[in-house]
């Protein structure tokens, strides 16, 4: 099911990613950022919702080892690559895979092993469109992982909510244009949401926005600094670079 599928080198050549080729979803600069986007507590529970081959929660477990990761995906042959990358990069003790379908009913997310209440921190990048209004991929599997249904990204979130514990922790990355669907979202489910945009260069308007949030919790909403990208050169900034590296957080 996945032969013939080389591996490529993730965070800095930190990581061996198989991946499917290129034109289907594969992970880049958006797994990093959110990856990076929170620092897990010793021994924590991290899961890494809309898992493809395990890039997020995988580079987590490579950064921080005292955690333990489980990386959930509904696509069977995403799933095997993910179980495949974990067992390549040495982390089969401390990384499950869960084949499960984050928007089924929380009835049938319990059967495939997912039980409330259970995780520390939780890592997301759901699908970017919703409801059509977007010109969807040629290739299936990088459709069905771009797009949901109206009412998805609700529903999505509503898992997320539902698979933290009290107090877990949340980081979330999207279109930035997306950012007023995700606070509605969260709203009354998450608070102490924190944004941070995502610039490819200091004088474009934001790409995405990375989002934080707290299970629970009642502080208000805070706006952080941007994040850029690249330089007026087509460079990595400084920070973007050691963030791409393989070395621990910064």
């Amino acid at each position: 099911m996945t032969e013939g599928i080389a591996a490529d080198g993730f965070l800095g050549g930190a990581l061996h990613l198989r991946q499917p080729p290129r034109g289907a979803h594969r992970a880049g600069t958006d797994a990093v950022l959110l990856a990076r986007v929170l620092t897990p507590d010793p021994g924590a529970m991290v899961y890494d919702l809309g898992a493809a081959t395990g890039a997020v929660g995988l580079a987590v477990a490579h950064l921080h080892p005292a955690c333990r990761v489980v990386l959930v995906e509904r696509d069977p042959i995403m799933a095997a690559l993910a179980r495949e990358n974990a067992a390549a990069n040495g982390f089969e003790r401390r990384v499950g895979i869960v084949e499960a379908d984050l928007l089924a009913a929380g009835a049938e997310r319990r059967a495939a092993g997912l039980a409330a209440d259970q995780a520390d921190l939780v890592l997301t990048n759901p699908p970017f469109f919703e409801g059509g209004g977007h010109r969807p991929s040629p290739n299936p599997s990088k459709a069905a992982a771009h797009a949901f249904e109206t009412g998805g990204l609700d529903l999505w979130l509503r898992a997320c909510a539902d698979l933290a514990r009290p107090g877990g922790r949340l980081g979330l990355i999207h279109r930035a244009e997306a950012l007023p669907a995700c606070l509605a979202a969260l709203r009354g489910r998450f608070g102490d949401c924190a944004v941070r945009p995502v610039h490819a260069r200091a004088e474009r308007p934001a790409i995405r926005v990375l989002i934080t949030a707290v299970k629970g919790s009642r502080a208000p909403f805070r706006l952080l600094p941007p994040l850029v990208l690249q330089d007026g050169s087509g460079r990595f900034t400084p920070e973007a670079e050691a963030l791409h590296r393989g070395g621990g957080p910064s």
